[in-house]
């Protein structure tokens, strides 16, 4: 049976980011995660966490200027400094949220980029931060995006995060599985599913096309979480979509999954 989590960026925007925590809990939910924690007090926030018995249950590295359009910094030979800095700061919020794994978004490359510099400075990146969380007892997760969405992201498929992860060699490196960004980019999600679940430690959800609730696209959702529950995954499943209107309106599909 999933453990659904809300992703609290993309849910419960009818409140300001502190208060989805309570609106998550009413809602049913157990979990919480979201794109950054960064902007508030790592206090304030375990506060909510332990107010609403709620498990924080991922949130990324820093990902850069996200306002200007950035999508992490984990591909820039110059900036390895700061993807350090951000790691350690990552630690540091991770520890106080009581959160088992962080995840790693690599970045928009820029045209004309060498590839072969972006995969070198990717992989020891990955290799720095994996061995630096693991030290702490956290996971490190990336993420392939689609790039209809993300025009330019460097990592595009989970047969990719499986090279990624064998060159950069960590035992501490893992998949996140979006089942909205890879059925654009793949789709055969049962199969992939089966063949990378050794490596798999966080699913998240939204339909398609348009990225909404599950049961509003063409995925499917019962399926697909069927075949999970069928394989043994017992991490969490994180509802990453777009609510079509308010959050809480749209929310009948948690019953209709969790049978």
């Amino acid at each position: 049976m999933p453990k659904f989590s809300a992703n609290l960026t993309m849910l419960f925007n009818e409140v300001p980011f502190l208060d989805r925590f309570g609106a998550a809990r009413k809602a049913g939910f157990k979990g919480v995660e979201y794109v950054s924690p960064y902007d508030c007090y790592p206090g304030d926030i375990a506060d909510r966490l332990k107010a609403n018995r709620l498990n924080q249950v991922l949130f990324n590295l820093p990902v850069g200027d996200w306002s200007a359009g950035e999508r992490g910094i984990a591909i820039f030979e110059h900036r390895q400094a700061e993807f350090r800095d951000g790691v350690e700061r990552a630690i540091r919020y991770a520890k106080a949220l009581d959160c088992a794994q962080v995840n790693c978004l690599a970045g928009i490359a820029p045209q004309g980029a060498d590839p072969k510099v972006l995969r070198a400075t990717l992989v020891e990146n990955l290799q720095f931060a994996a061995s630096a969380l693991d030290s702490e007892g956290i996971r490190l997760l990336i993420e392939p995006i689609n790039t209809r969405d993300m025009p330019g992201f460097y990592l595009n498929t989970t047969q990719q995060a499986l090279d990624l992860i064998a060159d950069a060699g960590s035992p501490n490196l893992f998949v996140q599985y979006d089942a909205y960004h890879m059925h654009i980019m793949e789709g055969d999600a049962l199969a992939t599913i089966s063949r990378a679940l050794g490596l798999i430690r966080h699913v998240q959800i939204a339909d398609s096309p348009g990225r909404h609730e599950p049961g509003t696209g063409e995925i499917d959702y019962p399926a697909l979480l069927k075949h999970l529950d069928a394989l043994g995954y017992d991490g969490w499943v994180g509802a990453e979509y777009k609510p079509a209107a308010a959050t809480a309106d749209g929310l009948g599909w948690i019953a209709q999954l969790s049978g």
